[in-house]
């Protein structure tokens, strides 16, 4: 798996440097949706990363966020979005990462996340711990929702669903000591795995959104679950990653009264 990890490294890298040179020049901006956007450093980002790992395993398959999925049939298949944190990047907000998951046969191997403004390299390898910069990371002991930091996210479709975390975020603010909007999932979980967060909880993400950074949560100690503490899946539409300790805390809050706000 150091092969692996190595060439993910290798690969966020260099998308991460196509990013962070880029962030105060003027984007193309594409809308996918109302406030659903895509830069064509996205898919800079993503040629780069799709160039080198597929020029070092030829015969793997490829799912990327833009548009590409390539399939081989060799039973590894690499998940990644070239730019997680695509809005704060269009309004050159430094909050954002490339985000990079080997497959192995339906479940996920290694994870990488990078942060290219902060040089922050999360990895994990499943069953061998969370790293970040090669320093072994672990989850917070905050054992008390009350006293906790948790982060969230709210859907592209905000505007016309209902199903849009405005309730449960409501219900939370009163209940923690604080909660953060950062604007990339993937980030948030490793700041889980690393203790900088306690929780984070969030709904409608995508396989590329959440596959590395949730094998960085769980190689460094987090919990993960759907809203009712169901078994976690990528491709599930609940993700809730926690220091474990206030897991169940969150859990409660999570199924509490859904009125509409």
């Amino acid at each position: 798996m150091d092969r692996y990890l190595e060439a993910a490294k290798d690969a966020a890298q260099k998308a991460g440097r196509i990013l962070s040179e880029n962030i105060d020049k003027s984007s193309t901006i594409f809308y996918k949706g109302t406030v659903d956007l895509v830069t064509n450093f996205d898919h800079q980002s993503q040629e780069a990363i799709f160039k080198h790992l597929s020029s070092c395993f030829p015969g793997h398959d490829f799912l990327g966020e833009e548009g590409l999925n390539k399939k081989e049939g060799a039973g590894f298949r690499w998940i990644f979005d070239p730019l997680d944190g695509t809005t704060n990047y269009a309004h050159s907000f430094p909050i954002f990462c490339v985000s990079i998951a080997l497959e192995r046969k339906g479940e996920i191997v290694l994870g990488v996340v990078y942060d290219p403004m902060r040089k922050e390299m999360f990895s994990a390898i499943k069953g061998e711990g969370a790293f970040l910069n090669g320093k072994e990371i672990k989850v917070s002991y905050v054992d008390d929702l009350d006293k906790s930091l948790i982060a969230t996210g709210f859907p592209y479709d905000i505007r016309v669903s209902e199903v849009n975390n405005i309730v449960h975020f409501n219900n939370f603010l009163t209940r923690v000591q604080g909660i953060r909007r950062c604007g990339s999932a993937a980030m948030d979980l490793c700041y889980v795995a690393c203790g900088r967060f306690d929780g984070f909880w969030e709904l409608k993400l995508q396989p590329w959104d959440i596959a590395a950074g949730a094998l960085v949560a769980q190689e460094g100690g987090g919990r993960i679950s759907d809203f009712k503490n169901h078994e976690f899946s990528i491709f599930d539409s609940e993700i809730l990653t926690t220091n474990g300790l206030i897991h169940q805390q969150m859990v409660d809050v999570l199924q509490m009264e859904n009125v509409k706000v």
